[in-house]
């Protein structure tokens, strides 16, 4: 599987980051069966928070033997510097670790939300203080929702983070606005070599009925031609990777279109986000 540099941390993450709320509801057995998986794709880097259910608990057991295989990003959705702390004192011991590579503000979808976690005495200070002690190299943003790419932009000018994450798929990119702040986020990350980690990249729109048949709060693509399509034109920007899908029976079609990254010329990908109008997109 294709390797990218992840911004400044120099670390070459697999383009399939594994995305740990996969984890939220499911067994420990089928946990460990899913990190073979992961492991057998070659897959390098997880993503996981104490928001995913059972999630941390479930890699935990892998951490003792596997921590040197994986870059570990993890995250908290405190948004005060001692909530933070607490918060990341907790995933550490779930995660049967001593340190992360990576500690992300998580959630943050509004511009009053960053201005709680970059104000005094908050998250963001609970992260600065712990990479001054060594428990996590590198810090992160992350989020979703409309506003998403626009309130990073602006949180890269109040602070030097190593990384962001937020949404991208071909049908959220039909959105004129959205795709004019997705485009200037993705230019300035690599104008300031931030690590860039995509979400949602196979979402079709939001489920429109009680007919859930994934574990996931949006509907995905089923098909794995139309799987393929969405991460081909995801990962044919200039983005490091994308976190995998929060369905492990969906997983497997993930991981093997990431095995099978085609690049999209710009013609193409016009043509997928054209057809993207077809679709209500996850969010309006």
């Amino acid at each position: 599987m294709e390797k990218r540099k992840f911004g400044r941390t120099g670390h070459l993450s697999t383009v399939a980051i594994f995305g740990a709320a996969a984890f939220g509801e499911i067994s420990q057995s089928d946990a460990d069966r899913v990190m073979e998986q992961v492991i057998l794709a070659g897959v390098n880097h997880i993503d996981v928070a104490p928001s995913y259910g059972q999630a941390e608990i479930r890699i935990g057991p892998w951490m003792p033997r596997e921590r040197n295989r994986f870059f570990l990003g993890c995250k908290t959705t405190e948004r005060t510097m001692k909530g933070a702390r607490e918060e990341m004192h907790a995933s550490l011991k779930r995660l049967q670790t001593d340190r992360f590579d990576l500690y992300q503000l998580h959630a943050i979808t509004s511009f009053e939300e960053l201005d709680l976690v970059t104000g005094k005495e908050g998250a963001l200070e609970a992260a600065v203080k712990a990479r001054q002690e060594g428990l996590t190299r590198f810090i992160g943003i992350t989020g979703h929702g409309v506003d998403a790419p626009a309130i990073y932009l602006e949180a890269l000018k109040r602070f030097d983070f190593d990384s962001i994450l937020f949404p991208l798929n071909f049908v959220q990119m039909a959105n004129p606005k959205y795709r004019s702040d997705a485009e200037a986020l993705i230019a300035e990350c690599r104008r300031k070599d931030v690590g860039t980690m995509v979400i949602k990249t196979i979402t079709k729109g939001p489920w429109k009925d009680d007919a859930k048949w994934a574990a996931c709060w949006y509907e995905p693509f089923k098909e794995a031609d139309a799987i393929q399509r969405a991460v081909n034109f995801a990962l044919s920007h200039d983005v490091t990777g994308l976190c995998t899908v929060g369905d492990i029976h969906v997983l497997p079609k993930v991981l093997e279109a990431c095995e099978k990254f085609t690049p999209l010329s710009p013609e193409e990908r016009e043509k997928l986000i054209e057809s993207g109008r077809n679709f209500e997109p996850l969010f309006a």
